[in-house]
């Protein structure tokens, strides 16, 4: 989905607060997010939970 939103690992690292290296983590499944993070990640590209689940 962040690619389809045309958004680089840094800028929806940005937007979320959280570490460059873990977006990049999170995407290749290296390692469970928080309910926290799982929240934050789908506002930031504007979906919603499930449809972030989707992916």
């Amino acid at each position: 989905m962040r690619r389809i939103k045309r958004l680089s690992q840094e800028e929806l690292a940005f937007d979320c607060n959280i570490a460059i290296s873990q977006i990049g983590r999170i995407e290749r499944g290296e390692v469970n997010t928080t309910l926290s993070t799982l929240y934050t990640i789908p506002l930031a590209l504007e979906i919603t939970v499930p449809e972030l689940l989707e992916f």
